[in-house]
């Protein structure tokens, strides 16, 4: 290999790597929309349910529907993977007990703030 193909192969490579973070990043913020209540995880964990979401999703349609192909920056593929990302999200929230609880009723606890009233003291002359 001459050195100008490995610099065209590496810029392939940074190219798609960069497309794949980009839509997984739509794609997780996608299923968090669309998903009601609170979502666990940040950013990262937002950036890898999407790229999760991509290839669950387009690995489904490739199974049901042979000689499929779907790329990442499609209609399809975008819908694809933000279903792959809402039931990963689901799957996720079942496991972590966001929507079931096990055991005793619960009682919610509420967190009351604490006020420090300054008491004034006033001298009479």
């Amino acid at each position: 290999m001459e050195q100008s193909e490995i610099i065209v192969q590496a810029e392939q490579w940074a190219h798609l790597v960069l497309v794949w973070i980009g839509f997984g990043t739509l794609a997780g913020l996608a299923a968090k929309a669309i998903m009601p209540g609170r979502d666990p995880g940040g950013a990262v964990a937002t950036l890898m349910m999407g790229i999760g979401g991509s290839v669950v999703g387009s690995g489904t349609l490739m199974f049901f529907w042979k000689g499929t192909r779907v790329t990442p920056v499609s209609p399809l593929g975008f819908v694809v993977a933000t279903t792959g990302a809402f039931v990963i999200l689901f799957f996720y929230k079942l496991l972590a007990g966001h929507f079931f609880t096990e055991g005793e009723e619960t009682r919610s606890v509420r967190r009351r703030r604490r006020s420090f009233r300054r008491s004034r003291a006033y001298i009479d002359d």
